[in-house]
């Protein structure tokens, strides 16, 4: 059974005269373990289509299914539980806090899962561990670099312990050193966690 499958997909956003859509028809199937590259120019729908596949945005027509189970039969409290439970985010803006340190900023998707909050710290460290910062752990956003930020927000995304993970254009912000370290740690978080990777 496929991790995601969608049908027949779209997506029009209503201007009233001026509807655009920004999907039409889009069929798609990523097996658990899966790292799939969404490729295509500027203004295709790409952005779209990941929110859509990440529950952050709802579709106009077709199917959505993850894990067998068709998107438009869950609840909306069960649709934002799986997301906060199955899903861990990557954005090209970072989208830190910018007042609270790197430990923080990594426990912040704990507080909405049913993790027990004595758990909250030693889950955090682990996570900033795998992305090589531990020594920056106590450090605000203001004191890191920019590919450090993006490590933060890939521990932050990692620490639920998510099934898959959503990279929205994560080295678009970076150097092309930063950039290329980013891509080695999703890609590993592929090859020896067994993450499903959806990279835009």
């Amino acid at each position: 059974m496929a991790l995601i499958e969608i049908k027949k997909l779209g997506k029009i956003y209503d201007g009233g005269e001026n509807e655009t859509r920004a999907l039409s028809g889009v069929d798609l199937t990523i097996e658990r373990g899966d790292f799939v590259a969404v490729m295509g120019p500027s203004g295709s729908g790409k952005s779209t289509l990941l929110h859509i596949l990440g529950f952050l945005d709802d579709y106009t027509f077709g199917q959505y299914f993850f894990d067998g189970k068709e998107i438009g039969k869950y609840l909306p409290d069960e649709v934002a539980r799986l997301r906060n439970q199955k899903f861990g985010f990557v954005f090209q803006a970072f989208n830190l806090l910018p007042r609270t340190n790197v430990l923080e900023n990594v426990k912040m998707p704990l507080v909405y899962s049913d993790v027990p909050e004595k758990a909250w710290d030693n889950l955090a460290r682990q996570a900033i561990e795998a992305v090589g910062l531990t020594h920056r752990a106590e450090h605000e956003p203001s004191q890191l670099s920019g590919g450090e930020k993006q490590r933060v927000a890939i521990a932050r995304a990692l620490v639920n312990n998510p099934e898959v993970i959503f990279a929205d254009e994560p080295t678009g912000n970076l150097d092309s050193k930063s950039g290329q370290a980013v891509m080695d740690i999703i890609w590993q978080l592929n090859v020896k966690q067994k993450k499903t990777i959806i990279l835009i």
